[in-house]
């Protein structure tokens, strides 16, 4: 049985792989949903990330419905209390910004399509800088009282503004981030590490990343040349003709090989060791998907394969 890693200063003991599931109600429809959903448990996982967003990028969607089908779910399974929710907050079509009264309302509506009576973690998806960190902080606050929420966390925040709401909550005595959900994989380092993941560490935060594997480029199917039918291909092909992308590639292939694991677990094991992370982010359209992801919490990358990766990616 895999061990639990405690979220930051949270109470939260999650997974080394938290479940992405911006795939559910776009890519996947509901069985394929409930399939992935119900493998990533019975493997032990318990950390499931949504938004309130998702996915009203797609035609005929509205947003939410992500939230909707892992709600049903959990109703079905009964076991609400045995997962890890997380959801966001700022960018579904109706529920726009970081406002004291949308957060609350938002907030409302994530309850009702999750259909529970509390969010495990509750993040800012994209901050605000117009808007206070003191009324942010005040309205989340206001749903960690009431029940609504246990923990709070950021995503998408500069390290100045991070700095100011951990020190309006200690000086108010109000909810404090307890993570933050930076883009960072080993093409997109500069993302997160400097001043942001600094104050992670000096603060205690975890830091759960988005993007783990590129679009798709770090699960090794996106090669210079090759054409794959896939959402998200575009991005992850700009990474596979880069020079820097190559090099990734190559090392990931040479370790991988050493270890007679998918690419896509040794990238995603190159993240979960780096300092300040807890539980990198991935999503699986298919249950066939799944094994590489949970991979991460079994490999243990040596010491000079973790430098040769970081080296690659430089």
């Amino acid at each position: 049985m895999t061990s639990l890693r405690t979220l930051g200063s949270s109470d939260l003991e999650v997974f080394p792989l938290s479940l992405g599931g911006n795939v559910f109600g776009w890519t996947a429809d509901e069985q394929t949903s409930f399939a992935v959903l119900d493998a990533y448990t019975a493997a032990g996982g318990n950390f499931i990330d949504t938004a309130d967003a998702y996915s009203a990028w797609v035609e005929g969607n509205k947003g939410g419905e992500s939230e909707t089908l892992i709600g049903k779910w959990v109703k079905a399974r009964g076991n609400r209390s045995d997962v890890v929710i997380a959801t966001k907050v700022s960018q579904h079509p109706e529920y726009q910004g970081l406002s004291a009264a949308t957060i609350k309302t938002a907030a409302d509506a994530s309850l009702r399509r999750l259909d529970t009576d509390y969010i495990d973690l509750y993040y800012t998806h994209f901050d605000q800088p117009e808007v206070p960190v003191e009324e942010i902080i005040g309205a989340l606050d206001e749903l960690v009282k009431a029940g609504k929420v246990r923990h709070i966390a950021a995503s998408n925040i500069s390290a100045d503004r991070l700095r100011a709401s951990l020190d309006f909550s200690a000086r108010e005595g109000l909810a404090r981030y307890v993570a933050l959900q930076p883009h960072y994989n080993l093409v997109s380092r500069d993302t997160y590490e400097g001043p942001l993941q600094d104050l992670v560490a000096r603060e205690g935060l975890a830091a759960v990343p988005y993007f783990s594997l590129a679009a798709g480029f770090l699960t090794g199917k996106y090669r210079p040349g090759t054409t794959v039918d896939s959402a998200r291909a575009g991005r992850a092909q700009e990474y596979a003709d880069s020079e820097r992308g190559q090099k990734v590639l190559a090392a990931l292939d040479e370790i991988a090989a050493a270890h007679e694991a998918p690419v896509a677990t040794v990238a995603l094991a190159w993240l979960a060791a780096q300092p300040t992370v807890t539980a990198p982010i991935a999503s699986a359209r298919t249950v066939e998907q799944l094994p590489a992801l949970l991979g991460v919490a079994e490999l243990k990358l040596t010491q000079e394969e973790l430098a040769q990766l970081t080296q690659a990616s430089a």
